[in-house]
């Protein structure tokens, strides 16, 4: 269990770092480079072991600033929860809390944001794109899992959404892992080619 808290502990610095940052790109630069080495090199990684023999890095599109925007957070939503099952880890409850809309080069759109119900709560943003089955993970991506650390952080005209930081949850990099993933309402019809890309490992 220390392992994993040194997991969260380094995530969660990492992301001091980048909202520290704002919108400097470096902060992205330093994104990539801790965590291909927490999953190189860690024990928490989502990798089995044959994959972290293989494994050269995360790849990602090539960073724009067009992806990072601000968005006022609308609570005017009806706050139904959704509950899934996500295997060992046994029964998750999503309470729908808000939603952002914004527009992006590719297209404008609207998400859904929950908050996990539970001891301490966290805002959990997961979002499904037309990416998805090609150069993405075909059940999406997430950009905000705040119990886990990942908070872009918030300015006075909203929440941040910086795509260039979106990421595949762990489910996507092995079948051991079951993950909570994007609902049917948080599925986008246009692209969003920032974040991370899929990971093929042989």
């Amino acid at each position: 269990m220390l392992e994993l808290l040194d997991w969260r502990r380094r995530v969660s610095e990492m992301y001091a770092h980048i909202r520290a940052a704002g919108d400097d790109p470096a902060a992205w630069q330093y994104f990539r480079t801790t965590r291909d080495d927490l999953f190189a090199n860690h024990s928490q990684t989502p990798l089995a072991e044959d994959q972290r023999a293989v494994f050269s890095g995360v790849p990602y599109f090539e960073y724009d600033p067009a992806y990072r925007v601000i968005a006022p957070v609308d609570d005017d939503v009806p706050h139904d929860i959704i509950e899934g099952e996500i295997g060992a880890d046994g029964h998750i409850r999503l309470k729908r809390i808000g939603r952002v809309t914004f527009t992006l080069p590719t297209g404008t759109g609207t998400l859904q944001l929950y908050w996990i119900l539970g001891y301490g709560g966290g805002i959990f943003l997961p979002f499904g794109d037309a990416t998805n089955g090609e150069s993405t993970y075909s059940a999406g991506r997430y950009l905000y899992d705040t119990i886990k650390g990942a908070d872009l952080g918030v300015t006075e005209d909203g929440l941040v959404l910086d795509f260039n930081y979106a990421y595949h949850p762990s489910c996507a990099y092995h079948y051991r892992w079951v993950c909570p993933l994007a609902p049917p309402e948080n599925k986008l019809d246009f692209p969003i080619p920032a974040g991370e890309k899929l990971l093929r490992l042989v």
